[in-house]
Protein backbone atom coordinates (compact mmCIF):
# COMPACT_ATOMS: atom_id res chain seq x y z
CA UNK A 1 0.00 0.00 0.00
CA UNK A 2 0.86 3.46 -1.05
CA UNK A 3 -0.57 6.64 -0.27
CA UNK A 4 -0.57 8.48 -3.41
CA UNK A 5 -4.02 8.20 -4.63
CA UNK A 6 -6.36 10.53 -6.82
CA UNK A 7 -8.42 13.18 -4.72
CA UNK A 8 -11.07 15.56 -6.45
CA UNK A 9 -9.85 14.32 -9.98
CA UNK A 10 -6.05 15.00 -9.11
CA UNK A 11 -3.14 12.62 -7.76
CA UNK A 12 -2.29 13.76 -3.98
CA UNK A 13 0.60 12.47 -2.24
CA UNK A 14 -0.98 11.74 1.44
CA UNK A 15 -3.58 14.60 1.76
CA UNK A 16 -1.05 17.43 -0.52
CA UNK A 17 -2.28 17.42 -3.90
CA UNK A 18 0.80 17.23 -6.14
CA UNK A 19 0.15 19.81 -8.39
CA UNK A 20 0.62 22.44 -6.44
CA UNK A 21 3.78 21.17 -5.81
CA UNK A 22 4.95 21.78 -9.08
CA UNK A 23 3.67 25.01 -9.50
CA UNK A 24 5.66 25.91 -6.45
CA UNK A 25 8.89 23.97 -6.97
CA UNK A 26 8.44 22.78 -10.91
CA UNK A 27 9.15 19.84 -12.41
CA UNK A 28 10.37 17.19 -12.52
CA UNK A 29 10.82 17.08 -8.90
CA UNK A 30 10.96 13.55 -6.07
CA UNK A 31 8.55 13.51 -3.44
CA UNK A 32 8.18 11.03 -0.76
CA UNK A 33 5.79 9.81 1.50
CA UNK A 34 6.34 9.94 5.02
CA UNK A 35 3.19 7.38 6.01
CA UNK A 36 4.56 5.28 3.31
CA UNK A 37 8.04 4.69 4.63
CA UNK A 38 6.37 4.29 7.85
CA UNK A 39 3.87 1.65 7.37
CA UNK A 40 6.52 -0.37 5.08
CA UNK A 41 9.14 -0.10 7.62
CA UNK A 42 6.83 -0.97 10.28
CA UNK A 43 5.33 -4.16 8.38
CA UNK A 44 8.46 -5.51 8.21
CA UNK A 45 9.30 -5.07 11.41
CA UNK A 46 6.59 -7.03 12.40
CA UNK A 47 7.03 -10.02 10.88
CA UNK A 48 11.25 -10.21 12.45
CA UNK A 49 12.03 -11.45 15.62
CA UNK A 50 11.90 -8.05 17.83
CA UNK A 51 15.80 -8.29 18.07
CA UNK A 52 16.27 -8.60 14.59
CA UNK A 53 18.40 -5.51 13.35
CA UNK A 54 16.97 -3.82 9.91
CA UNK A 55 19.50 -1.77 8.21
CA UNK A 56 18.23 0.18 5.54
CA UNK A 57 20.14 0.03 2.67
CA UNK A 58 21.05 3.78 2.41
CA UNK A 59 22.01 2.87 -1.73
CA UNK A 60 18.43 3.21 -2.02
CA UNK A 61 17.49 6.78 -1.33
CA UNK A 62 20.11 8.54 0.61
CA UNK A 63 18.00 11.87 1.41
CA UNK A 64 19.05 12.77 5.18
CA UNK A 65 14.84 13.30 5.85
CA UNK A 66 14.27 9.68 4.70
CA UNK A 67 16.88 8.46 6.84
CA UNK A 68 16.28 10.79 9.67
CA UNK A 69 12.35 9.44 8.98
CA UNK A 70 13.58 5.85 9.42
CA UNK A 71 15.52 6.34 12.34
CA UNK A 72 13.00 7.54 14.23
CA UNK A 73 11.29 4.29 14.22
CA UNK A 74 14.45 2.34 15.30
CA UNK A 75 15.91 1.50 11.78
CA UNK A 76 19.62 1.14 11.11
CA UNK A 77 21.46 1.46 8.33
CA UNK A 78 23.69 -0.58 5.80
CA UNK A 79 25.84 1.71 4.03
CA UNK A 80 28.64 1.15 1.20
CA UNK A 81 30.82 4.23 1.27
CA UNK A 82 32.07 6.65 4.02
CA UNK A 83 29.47 10.18 2.58
CA UNK A 84 27.11 7.32 3.59
CA UNK A 85 28.17 6.76 7.01
CA UNK A 86 28.72 10.18 7.29
CA UNK A 87 25.02 10.78 6.40
CA UNK A 88 23.18 7.80 8.45
CA UNK A 89 25.21 9.54 11.84
CA UNK A 90 24.21 12.95 10.54
CA UNK A 91 20.68 11.44 10.23
CA UNK A 92 20.96 9.92 13.78
CA UNK A 93 21.56 6.47 13.28
CA UNK A 94 23.49 5.17 16.08
CA UNK A 95 26.57 3.67 15.35
CA UNK A 96 25.48 0.30 17.03
CA UNK A 97 22.66 0.10 14.42
CA UNK A 98 25.57 0.10 10.99
CA UNK A 99 26.80 -2.11 9.11
CA UNK A 100 29.52 -1.39 6.43
CA UNK A 101 29.42 -3.45 2.89
CA UNK A 102 30.71 -3.20 -0.08
CA UNK A 103 33.67 -4.56 -2.21
CA UNK A 104 35.93 -1.60 -1.90
CA UNK A 105 36.16 -0.13 1.14
CA UNK A 106 39.19 2.65 1.56
CA UNK A 107 41.80 2.39 4.54
CA UNK A 108 39.84 6.01 5.40
CA UNK A 109 36.27 4.49 5.20
CA UNK A 110 37.47 1.65 7.46
CA UNK A 111 39.07 4.25 9.68
CA UNK A 112 36.18 6.58 9.84
CA UNK A 113 33.77 3.10 10.51
CA UNK A 114 35.95 2.08 13.40
CA UNK A 115 36.52 5.48 14.79
CA UNK A 116 32.21 5.61 14.71
CA UNK A 117 32.16 2.30 16.78
CA UNK A 118 29.84 0.91 13.78
CA UNK A 119 28.51 -2.85 14.88
CA UNK A 120 29.88 -4.60 12.17
CA UNK A 121 31.84 -4.53 8.90
CA UNK A 122 30.60 -6.95 6.08
CA UNK A 123 33.82 -7.63 4.82
CA UNK A 124 34.39 -9.13 1.07
CA UNK A 125 37.32 -10.51 0.50
CA UNK A 126 40.50 -11.67 2.15
CA UNK A 127 43.10 -8.48 0.66
CA UNK A 128 40.00 -6.30 2.53
CA UNK A 129 39.98 -8.43 5.63
CA UNK A 130 43.95 -7.67 6.42
CA UNK A 131 44.10 -4.31 5.19
CA UNK A 132 40.61 -3.70 7.61
CA UNK A 133 43.51 -6.14 10.64
CA UNK A 134 46.13 -3.70 9.94
CA UNK A 135 44.03 -0.66 10.28
CA UNK A 136 42.38 -2.19 13.41
CA UNK A 137 45.72 -2.99 14.93
CA UNK A 138 47.03 0.77 14.28
CA UNK A 139 44.30 1.99 15.94
CA UNK A 140 44.31 -0.25 19.22
CA UNK A 141 40.62 -1.45 18.23
CA UNK A 142 39.33 -4.82 17.10
CA UNK A 143 36.87 -4.81 13.83
CA UNK A 144 34.08 -6.50 14.08
CA UNK A 145 33.51 -8.67 11.79
CA UNK A 146 30.78 -10.93 9.17
CA UNK A 147 32.13 -11.87 5.89
CA UNK A 148 30.02 -12.20 3.10
CA UNK A 149 30.10 -15.15 1.52
CA UNK A 150 29.01 -16.07 -2.11
CA UNK A 151 26.26 -19.28 -2.20
CA UNK A 152 26.50 -19.42 -5.93
CA UNK A 153 22.64 -19.22 -6.00
CA UNK A 154 20.55 -17.45 -9.02
CA UNK A 155 18.22 -15.23 -8.13
CA UNK A 156 16.27 -14.85 -11.14
CA UNK A 157 16.47 -11.39 -11.51
CA UNK A 158 17.68 -8.93 -13.77
CA UNK A 159 21.67 -10.24 -14.76
CA UNK A 160 22.35 -6.20 -13.34
CA UNK A 161 21.39 -6.70 -10.14
CA UNK A 162 22.09 -10.52 -9.49
CA UNK A 163 24.71 -10.46 -6.86
CA UNK A 164 25.08 -14.24 -5.25
CA UNK A 165 26.57 -16.19 -8.46
CA UNK A 166 29.86 -16.88 -8.68
CA UNK A 167 30.40 -14.78 -12.04
CA UNK A 168 29.63 -11.17 -9.98
CA UNK A 169 32.11 -9.57 -8.05
CA UNK A 170 30.27 -9.43 -4.61
CA UNK A 171 31.48 -11.84 -1.66
CA UNK A 172 33.91 -14.59 -1.48
CA UNK A 173 33.40 -17.86 -3.16
CA UNK A 174 31.73 -20.39 -1.17
CA UNK A 175 34.72 -23.01 -1.78
CA UNK A 176 36.64 -20.37 0.28
CA UNK A 177 34.52 -19.77 2.86
CA UNK A 178 35.47 -21.62 5.85
CA UNK A 179 39.63 -21.07 4.58
CA UNK A 180 38.45 -17.26 4.85
CA UNK A 181 37.13 -17.77 8.40
CA UNK A 182 40.55 -19.20 9.50
CA UNK A 183 42.78 -16.39 8.17
CA UNK A 184 40.05 -13.92 9.90
CA UNK A 185 40.60 -15.70 13.63
CA UNK A 186 44.22 -15.39 12.92
CA UNK A 187 44.16 -11.90 12.90
CA UNK A 188 44.48 -9.92 16.10
CA UNK A 189 43.14 -7.07 15.04
CA UNK A 190 39.56 -8.48 14.04
CA UNK A 191 37.03 -10.04 15.79
CA UNK A 192 34.36 -12.83 13.80
CA UNK A 193 30.79 -12.06 14.85
CA UNK A 194 29.01 -13.66 12.38
CA UNK A 195 28.18 -14.57 8.49
CA UNK A 196 26.78 -12.37 5.76
CA UNK A 197 25.32 -13.21 2.27
CA UNK A 198 23.27 -11.17 -0.45
CA UNK A 199 22.30 -12.62 -3.69
CA UNK A 200 20.71 -9.55 -5.58
CA UNK A 201 17.93 -6.91 -5.68
CA UNK A 202 14.59 -6.81 -6.64
CA UNK A 203 14.00 -10.76 -6.45
CA UNK A 204 10.45 -11.77 -6.99
CA UNK A 205 10.44 -15.68 -6.07
CA UNK A 206 11.22 -16.70 -2.64
CA UNK A 207 12.97 -19.76 -3.63
CA UNK A 208 16.30 -18.29 -4.39
CA UNK A 209 16.16 -16.94 -0.59
CA UNK A 210 15.36 -20.41 0.49
CA UNK A 211 17.86 -22.10 -0.79
CA UNK A 212 20.69 -19.65 -0.16
CA UNK A 213 19.72 -19.24 3.06
CA UNK A 214 19.82 -23.17 3.84
CA UNK A 215 23.29 -22.77 2.23
CA UNK A 216 24.21 -20.79 5.03
CA UNK A 217 22.69 -23.00 8.00
CA UNK A 218 24.88 -25.38 6.61
CA UNK A 219 27.78 -22.96 6.54
CA UNK A 220 27.34 -21.86 9.99
CA UNK A 221 27.09 -25.43 11.17
CA UNK A 222 31.03 -25.94 10.05
CA UNK A 223 31.84 -22.84 11.24
CA UNK A 224 31.28 -23.52 14.87
CA UNK A 225 32.62 -26.90 14.33
CA UNK A 226 35.51 -25.23 13.04
CA UNK A 227 35.59 -23.00 16.57
CA UNK A 228 34.14 -19.52 15.31
CA UNK A 229 31.37 -17.40 17.61
CA UNK A 230 28.70 -17.19 14.87
CA UNK A 231 26.13 -14.62 16.66
CA UNK A 232 24.90 -12.74 13.69
CA UNK A 233 23.59 -13.71 10.41
CA UNK A 234 23.09 -11.15 7.88
CA UNK A 235 20.71 -11.95 5.88
CA UNK A 236 21.06 -9.30 3.06
CA UNK A 237 18.26 -7.97 1.53
CA UNK A 238 16.94 -7.96 -2.13
CA UNK A 239 12.64 -8.92 -2.10
CA UNK A 240 11.40 -7.06 -4.81
CA UNK A 241 8.39 -4.78 -4.95
CA UNK A 242 5.72 -4.41 -7.88
CA UNK A 243 6.61 -2.42 -10.53
CA UNK A 244 3.60 -3.61 -12.91
CA UNK A 245 0.23 -3.64 -11.34
CA UNK A 246 -1.01 -6.59 -12.94
CA UNK A 247 2.22 -8.82 -12.96
CA UNK A 248 2.08 -11.73 -10.36
CA UNK A 249 3.16 -9.92 -6.80
CA UNK A 250 6.65 -10.79 -5.17
CA UNK A 251 6.78 -12.98 -2.05
CA UNK A 252 4.97 -10.73 0.90
CA UNK A 253 6.72 -9.56 3.67
CA UNK A 254 5.48 -12.15 5.89
CA UNK A 255 6.71 -15.40 4.43
CA UNK A 256 10.25 -13.81 3.88
CA UNK A 257 10.30 -12.83 7.45
CA UNK A 258 8.53 -16.34 8.91
CA UNK A 259 11.40 -17.88 6.60
CA UNK A 260 14.21 -15.55 7.76
CA UNK A 261 12.92 -15.84 11.38
CA UNK A 262 13.21 -20.00 11.15
CA UNK A 263 17.09 -19.47 10.19
CA UNK A 264 17.72 -17.27 13.21
CA UNK A 265 15.74 -19.64 15.24
CA UNK A 266 17.59 -23.11 14.24
CA UNK A 267 20.70 -21.08 14.69
CA UNK A 268 20.09 -19.26 18.12
CA UNK A 269 22.01 -15.82 16.31
CA UNK A 270 20.59 -12.37 15.59
CA UNK A 271 19.07 -11.62 12.55
CA UNK A 272 19.87 -8.60 10.79
CA UNK A 273 18.58 -7.77 7.13
CA UNK A 274 19.19 -4.95 4.85
CA UNK A 275 15.93 -3.72 3.08
CA UNK A 276 16.08 -0.60 0.75
CA UNK A 277 13.66 -0.68 -2.02
CA UNK A 278 10.86 -2.87 0.05
CA UNK A 279 10.67 0.32 1.78
CA UNK A 280 11.14 3.09 0.08
CA UNK A 281 10.39 2.15 -3.78
CA UNK A 282 6.48 2.76 -3.72
CA UNK A 283 6.88 5.41 -0.65
CA UNK A 284 8.15 8.15 -3.92
CA UNK A 285 7.33 9.14 -7.29
CA UNK A 286 9.16 11.28 -10.28
CA UNK A 287 6.48 14.07 -11.11
CA UNK A 288 7.37 15.64 -14.45
CA UNK A 289 5.75 18.11 -17.22
CA UNK A 290 5.21 16.83 -20.70
CA UNK A 291 7.29 19.59 -22.40
CA UNK A 292 5.77 18.56 -26.42
CA UNK A 293 3.88 15.93 -28.17
CA UNK A 294 5.85 14.79 -31.50
CA UNK A 295 4.51 12.91 -34.04
CA UNK A 296 7.04 10.64 -35.84
CA UNK A 297 7.06 8.72 -38.94
CA UNK A 298 5.89 5.50 -37.34
CA UNK A 299 5.46 6.78 -33.46
CA UNK A 300 4.06 9.53 -31.24
CA UNK A 301 6.54 10.73 -28.35
CA UNK A 302 5.85 12.13 -25.56
CA UNK A 303 8.70 14.40 -24.67
CA UNK A 304 9.16 15.34 -20.61
CA UNK A 305 11.31 17.66 -18.94
CA UNK A 306 12.69 14.83 -16.86
CA UNK A 307 15.55 12.98 -18.35
CA UNK A 308 18.08 9.94 -17.96
CA UNK A 309 19.72 12.02 -15.67
CA UNK A 310 17.08 11.71 -13.04
CA UNK A 311 16.02 8.48 -13.82
CA UNK A 312 18.05 6.26 -14.84
CA UNK A 313 16.46 3.02 -13.98
CA UNK A 314 14.81 2.30 -17.32
CA UNK A 315 17.96 3.12 -19.12
CA UNK A 316 20.32 1.33 -17.44
CA UNK A 317 17.92 -1.68 -16.64
CA UNK A 318 15.01 -1.73 -18.97
CA UNK A 319 13.15 -1.28 -15.87
CA UNK A 320 9.38 -0.53 -16.47
CA UNK A 321 7.32 1.95 -14.35
CA UNK A 322 4.03 2.82 -13.92
CA UNK A 323 3.18 6.46 -15.72
CA UNK A 324 0.19 8.32 -14.74
CA UNK A 325 -1.72 11.56 -15.02
CA UNK A 326 -1.62 14.23 -12.70
CA UNK A 327 -5.15 14.61 -13.79
CA UNK A 328 -7.68 11.49 -12.99
CA UNK A 329 -8.56 10.65 -16.38
CA UNK A 330 -13.03 10.05 -16.93
CA UNK A 331 -13.48 6.39 -18.32
CA UNK A 332 -14.34 8.15 -21.61
CA UNK A 333 -11.07 9.66 -22.18
CA UNK A 334 -9.37 8.81 -24.97
CA UNK A 335 -5.90 6.82 -24.90
CA UNK A 336 -2.95 7.08 -27.19
CA UNK A 337 0.79 4.83 -27.52
CA UNK A 338 3.25 6.80 -27.27
CA UNK A 339 7.55 6.52 -26.57
CA UNK A 340 7.59 8.40 -23.47
CA UNK A 341 11.48 9.69 -23.84
CA UNK A 342 13.35 12.58 -21.99
CA UNK A 343 15.22 15.60 -23.22
CA UNK A 344 18.53 14.15 -22.39
CA UNK A 345 20.91 13.98 -26.07
CA UNK A 346 21.05 9.96 -26.08
CA UNK A 347 19.18 7.65 -27.59
CA UNK A 348 18.93 5.46 -24.75
CA UNK A 349 16.67 8.17 -22.85
CA UNK A 350 13.78 6.54 -23.24
CA UNK A 351 11.15 5.96 -20.01
CA UNK A 352 8.77 3.29 -21.80
CA UNK A 353 8.13 1.89 -25.51
CA UNK A 354 4.88 1.85 -26.91
CA UNK A 355 3.06 2.69 -23.47
CA UNK A 356 -0.93 3.26 -23.61
CA UNK A 357 -1.61 6.38 -21.72
CA UNK A 358 -4.69 8.74 -22.02
CA UNK A 359 -4.45 11.05 -23.89
CA UNK A 360 -1.65 14.20 -23.11
CA UNK A 361 -0.74 17.60 -24.83
CA UNK A 362 2.17 19.89 -23.76
CA UNK A 363 1.92 21.42 -20.43
CA UNK A 364 0.23 18.40 -18.54
CA UNK A 365 1.33 16.91 -15.70
CA UNK A 366 2.43 13.02 -14.70
CA UNK A 367 4.10 10.56 -12.22
CA UNK A 368 6.36 8.07 -12.67
CA UNK A 369 5.37 5.34 -9.88
CA UNK A 370 7.58 3.58 -7.76
CA UNK A 371 10.36 5.86 -8.15
CA UNK A 372 11.47 6.21 -4.09
CA UNK A 373 14.50 4.01 -4.32
CA UNK A 374 17.36 4.26 -7.13
CA UNK A 375 15.91 7.35 -8.42
CA UNK A 376 17.27 10.48 -6.60
CA UNK A 377 20.69 8.03 -5.58
CA UNK A 378 21.39 8.04 -9.22
CA UNK A 379 21.28 10.86 -10.86
CA UNK A 380 23.10 12.86 -12.53
CA UNK A 381 23.85 16.62 -13.92
CA UNK A 382 24.31 15.06 -17.52
CA UNK A 383 23.63 17.15 -20.23
CA UNK A 384 24.23 20.54 -17.17
CA UNK A 385 21.13 19.36 -16.51
CA UNK A 386 21.18 19.76 -12.28
CA UNK A 387 19.17 16.87 -10.47
CA UNK A 388 15.36 16.62 -9.47
CA UNK A 389 14.85 18.22 -6.32
CA UNK A 390 13.42 16.37 -3.45
CA UNK A 391 10.31 16.65 -1.74
CA UNK A 392 8.98 15.20 1.63
CA UNK A 393 5.53 14.90 2.27
CA UNK A 394 3.81 14.10 5.71
CA UNK A 395 0.17 14.34 5.69
CA UNK A 396 -1.45 17.99 4.53
CA UNK A 397 2.62 19.50 4.76
CA UNK A 398 5.01 19.31 2.57
CA UNK A 399 8.64 20.85 2.30
CA UNK A 400 11.93 20.70 0.33
CA UNK A 401 14.08 18.48 1.30
CA UNK A 402 16.93 18.77 -1.35
CA UNK A 403 16.71 22.07 -3.46
CA UNK A 404 17.74 21.96 -6.87
CA UNK A 405 21.17 23.91 -7.71
CA UNK A 406 20.64 26.21 -10.29
CA UNK A 407 21.98 26.64 -13.93
CA UNK A 408 24.60 29.05 -12.20
CA UNK A 409 25.22 27.56 -8.90
CA UNK A 410 25.87 24.19 -10.63
CA UNK A 411 28.52 25.82 -12.93
CA UNK A 412 29.75 27.42 -10.00
CA UNK A 413 31.31 23.80 -9.13
CA UNK A 414 34.03 24.06 -11.87
CA UNK A 415 37.55 25.70 -11.52
CA UNK A 416 39.27 26.94 -13.95
CA UNK A 417 43.05 26.78 -13.33
CA UNK A 418 45.60 29.81 -13.46
CA UNK A 419 46.79 29.50 -17.31
CA UNK A 420 42.86 29.50 -18.30
CA UNK A 421 41.52 32.35 -15.90
CA UNK A 422 43.04 35.50 -17.97
CA UNK A 423 41.11 33.98 -21.17
CA UNK A 424 38.04 33.73 -19.11
CA UNK A 425 37.99 37.21 -18.32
Amino acid sequence: MNHFDYRNGTLHAEDVDLSAIADRVGTPFYCYSTATLERHYRVFAEVLPKDALIAFSVKANGNLAVLRTLARLGAGADVVSGGELKKTLAAGIPPSRIVFSGVGKTRAEMQLGLDAGIHQFNVESEPELEALNDIALESNKRAPVTIRVNPDVDAKTHAKITTGTSETKFGIPWSRARDAYALASRLKGIEIVGVDVHIGSQITQLSPFAEAFARVVELVKQLRADGHAIARIDLGGGLGVPYISNNEPPPDPDSYGRLASRIATDLNAKLIVEPGRLIAANAGVLVSRVLYVKNGESKTFLILDAGMNDLIRPALYDAHHEIVSLREPALSTQRQRYDVVGPVCETTDIFARDRELPALKAGDLVAFLTAGAYGAVMSSAYNARPPAPEVLVKGGEWTVVRPRLSDDALIALDRLPPWLEEQAH
